[in-house]
């Protein structure tokens, strides 16, 4: 994972994230065998998911497949290549006391431990406080958690119909940004994403020591 410079200030008490992610761990271990009404009940929200039709758009144009997701009062999209899976259990989120606004905790994913980080502070509004669902997103590994207030829909959307980044937003922000729709939502550039280095914090072990 590439490593910002945003994480060699002091202050941040790795130990004991690192022992709460390892409690959270053997709660994971322990329960994992799940009953058959609670695997249909699985099943049935992905049949559901799977089922409900993507919003499109008529234009002509390269069709971009975006998710939609609403995070600090603001709307974003991203392709969907970039987004592995969603976790909707925030409480396994571990705060880091002490660290950046940028940075909004750790959470253990298949036995590996992710950076969840928040959108609004790169683009100078301040992080909601809020829980709620990440995003695990990567270009083939999970790489970053994106915290959100909600997760929307699967949107079909011509590349041909996004407007440009308003002059206003930074040489930085402005690499973010693919383009916004003329309804106000920002379209995300995941690849510029996952180079930045302000998202990306060292995480090892050795830090926690």
């Amino acid at each position: 994972m590439p490593r910002g410079d945003d994480a060699k200030g002091g202050g941040l008490d790795w130990a004991a994230a690192y022992r709460r992610l390892d409690r959270l761990a053997a709660a994971t271990e322990a329960s994992t065998t799940s009953t058959p009404e609670a695997e249909a009940a699985l099943l049935a929200e992905r049949a559901r998911a799977l089922a409900r039709p993507l919003a499109r758009e008529t234009q002509a144009g390269p069709l971009l497949e975006l998710v939609h997701f609403r995070s600090g009062e603001q709307d974003y999209a991203l392709e969907t290549r970039f987004v592995l899976e969603v976790l909707r259990a925030p409480e396994q989120l571990v705060p880091l006391p002490g660290s950046p606004e940028v940075l909004r905790g750790l959470v253990l994913l298949h036995g590996e431990v992710l950076a969840v980080v928040e959108l609004a502070p790169l683009f100078g509004r301040a992080a909601p406080t809020p829980p709620g669902p990440v995003l695990v997103v990567g270009s083939d590994r999970p790489e970053l958690g994106l915290r959100a207030d909600r997760v929307e829909e699967v949107l079909l959307v011509s590349r041909d119909t996004l407007l440009p980044a308003p002059a206003a937003l930074g040489p930085q922000e402005r690499a973010l940004v693919s383009g916004i729709r003329r309804d106000g939502i920002i379209v995300l550039e995941g690849a510029a994403l996952l180079k930045d280095g302000r998202l990306f914090f060292d995480i090892s072990e050795e830090r926690a020591v």
